[in-house]
C-alpha cells in the first residue's frame, strides 16, 4: 500500500499547486484589472483638468 499513498500524496500535492496557481493568477488579473481602472481616471482627470483650463483660457480671452 506504500506505492498507493505515495500516489495519493503526490496527488494531493499536485491539487494543492493548481489550487494555488489558480489564487494566483486570479489576485494578478484583479491587480492588473485594478492597474488599469486607476490609469483611466487618471487620465480622465487629466482630461477635465485640460478642458478645465481650455474653458478659463477662453473666458480670460473674452474678458480682453
Amino acid at each position: 500500500m506504500g506505492l498507493l499513498d505515495d500516489a495519493k500524496d503526490a496527488a494531493e500535492a499536485t491539487g494543492k499547486k493548481v489550487g494555488e496557481w489558480a489564487d494566483d493568477t486570479k489576485e494578478r488579473v484583479e491587480d492588473k484589472v485594478d492597474e488599469m481602472n486607476a490609469d483611466a481616471n487618471v487620465k480622465k482627470a487629466e482630461a477635465e483638468r485640460d478642458a478645465t483650463k481650455a474653458k478659463n483660457d477662453y473666458k480670460e480671452e473674452l474678458r480682453d
